[in-house]
This record gives C-alpha cells, structure tokens and sequence, in this order.
C-alpha cells in the first residue's frame, strides 16, 4: 500500500525547542511525535467506539429477570 503523507504543523515555546534541538542526536522527534498521534487517535476512535457501543445497549430493550439464566439451561440442555 503506498502512503501519501502531509505536513502537520504548529506551535511550540522556544524554549522546549530549544531543548528537543539538543536531543536531536538522540531522538528522532519526527518518528516520535508519529508514533504518539498513532497511539493517540486510536486510543480516541477505542473510546469512541465504547461510547457508541454503550449507547447502542442502553436503547436495547430490558429482558425479564431470569431470562439469561433460563437461555443458560436451555442451551446447556440441549448437549
């Protein structure tokens, strides 16, 4: 799969600048950044989807008590 990449771009204080320049030798602040939106967006889509989950089972109708146990015996009946 061929990927087309974009440039993101926005502001940081001088200062934390600064000090990431004097890392450089030992991060690649590129990859880095990457790799934390990566992680991030997924962790937010994983939330989302709860999210929508949950308010999908909520609109679900309520079963009568007993109902998950007597789905429980009839299955484990017909063994």
């Amino acid at each position: 799969m061929i990927s087309i990449s974009t440039t993101v771009s926005f502001r940081i204080p001088r200062e934390l600048k600064r000090r990431m320049d004097a890392l450089s030798n030992v991060v690649n602040w590129s990859e880095e950044v990457r790799k934390f939106l990566e992680r991030r967006v997924k962790e937010l889509e994983q939330l989302k989807a709860i999210e929508e989950l949950e308010n999908l089972i909520k609109r679900l109708p309520k079963l009568p008590k007993g109902t998950a146990t007597r789905y429980v015996r009839v299955d484990r009946d017909s063994y």
